[in-house]
């Protein structure tokens, strides 16, 4: 064991941070160029460098930088290259006073000489917080916008006011230190402001004038202009979440269904969809997304008005011939079966039958969708008898998404949601109707927070079961 005298833990130093230019509004990554003075082991041996890193790793003598390579090509005294390892700072070559007892007795053993090495740090190596702590007033810094949103090449910001003189310096480094972006755009207002398709304004702050993008969620691919349709990428774990509740062979309505995050996914489990959007550009990639993700035995698109498809397609199901669909089990292809001596059987299709019934609404439109609900009174109005008791059919669940405020008591938002939902379909549903709880366990109510949009502005998506008085009722 070493003595108790060896090198403390070394502090970060102004010595390995940026230059700093709070001046700066356009962006001079040369800038950012530091060179610094400092010592380095140079190995005489390059069998024993493992030996020799391990030992002055344990006695804290290693430069402790992030994503550093502290191996280099050095020469020495007679200009011959010798492997070198970068020593810590205040490890000075010349003041052997500096040194730890491990350096020095390596530099006895003749294991190691230190010399002088000068450290330069260049843009590239810096990153995003440490570029913009060196460019931000010292007022700004305490919450540097660090968060967007990623959407095929493109990084969207939602700049608060403060930092929109910065926009352009702060979109540059992003797409530098992100080498999956080639765009950058700011939200300058909210979406659908300026259109029903939820939709927002935005200006280009760097790079491509480019929107198309390629995206991916649930081993599903997606290609729009995202100018022209409504994606969040931040809603990938809802979307996953609600499609593991769909089984294969139900069949669901997708009222809002955007470009298909819901739609396409659940198609790849086998569930039949029919997935309306009123996005013209939506329902263009929404079909494109069908024939690309192989799911256009499952998914069927809509261009309509929501309100109308959703008393559209209760009634159009019902009406509808019977759809079959077979899919054959994969086999591998052997040697025997491919001379024909196979002696296992060809395992039957798996058949799915569409049902004549819907078994989920989903109303994706978290600003409004609440206000589509008074289309589902009267939805199977004289089809009674096609329903339990008289049947083992279900009324449809309905998942509706839709936003509220962030109260301490996460309660209180609950009882606002049912209210709203309440009035809208014309039937009291209340909080204690949850599965579980000691209200209507007809209802089957689950209210889930899907995320936290602003601090007075949370998403809740609000499943329940379609009330008989609601989907019976003579409207």
């Amino acid at each position: 064991m070493e003595s108790s005298k060896e090198a403390p833990q070394q502090a970060t130093s102004t010595m390995f941070r940026p230059p700093v230019n709070r001046a700066m509004r356009t962006l001079d990554r040369s800038f950012f160029r530091r060179s610094s003075p400092i010592a380095a082991a140079r190995v005489f041996k390059n069998s024993e460098i493992s030996k020799i890193r391990q030992a002055l790793s344990n006695s804290s003598d290693l430069l402790n930088l992030p994503r550093m390579n502290i191996i280099r090509d050095v020469k020495d005294e007679e200009g011959v290259m010798r492997k070198a390892l970068l020593l810590r700072e205040g490890l000075k070559h010349d003041d052997k006073s500096t040194w730890s007892p491990t350096v020095s007795k390596l530099v006895e053993k003749g294991s190691v000489s230190v010399g002088p090495f000068e450290l330069t740090l260049e843009y590239d190596y810096w990153t995003y917080a440490e570029i913009m702590n060196a460019i931000l007033p010292e007022d700004q810094m305490q919450e540097i916008p660090q968060g967007f949103t990623l959407v095929g090449h493109v990084a969207h910001l939602n700049l608060r006011d403060q930092y929109l003189p910065y926009k352009h310096l702060i979109a540059e480094v992003i797409k530098d230190k992100n080498s999956a972006v080639r765009t950058v755009i700011n939200k300058i207002e909210d979406v659908g402001s300026q259109s029903q398709f939820r939709t927002f304004p935005f200006e280009l702050l760097a790079g491509d004038s480019d929107l198309n993008v390629i995206q991916h969620e649930q081993d599903c691919e997606f290609r729009f202009d995202y100018a022209r349709v409504y994606w969040n990428s931040r809603l990938e774990t809802e979307h996953r979440r609600l499609v593991e509740k769909f089984q294969p062979g139900q069949m669901v309505c997708d009222v809002m269904a955007g470009v298909g995050p819901f739609a396409v996914p659940a198609g790849r489990k086998r569930i039949f969809v029919w997935a309306n959007d009123l996005n013209p550009h939506g329902y263009e990639v929404m079909q494109d997304a069908i024939v690309r993700n192989k799911v256009k035995d499952f998914v069927t698109p809509f261009n309509m008005d929501g309100r109308e498809f959703i008393k559209f397609s209760a009634k159009s199901l019902l009406e509808s011939d019977p759809v079959t669909v077979k899919i054959q089990p994969k086999i591998r292809r052997s040697k025997a079966n491919a001379e024909g001596k196979d002696e296992h059987p060809k395992p039957p299709p798996q058949v799915y039958d569409r049902p004549s019934f819907v078994d989920h609404y989903v109303m994706n439109l978290p600003a409004t969708a609440i206000e589509f609900l008074d289309a589902f009174q009267g939805l199977y109005a004289g089809k009674e008898s096609l329903f339990a008791p008289h049947t083992s059919r279900k009324l449809p669940m309905v998942h509706v998404y839709c936003f509220s405020g962030h109260s301490e008591n996460e309660l209180d938002d609950h009882i606002d949601v049912c209210q709203r939902v309440s009035e809208r379909i014309g039937y009291t549903i209340t909080t204690e109707d949850r599965v579980g709880g000691s209200g209507n366990p007809d209802v089957e109510l689950a209210i889930h927070n899907v995320r936290l949009v602003s601090p007075n502005k949370q998403m809740f998506c609000a499943s329940f079961r379609l009330p008989a008085d609601v989907a019976f009722r003579k409207v």
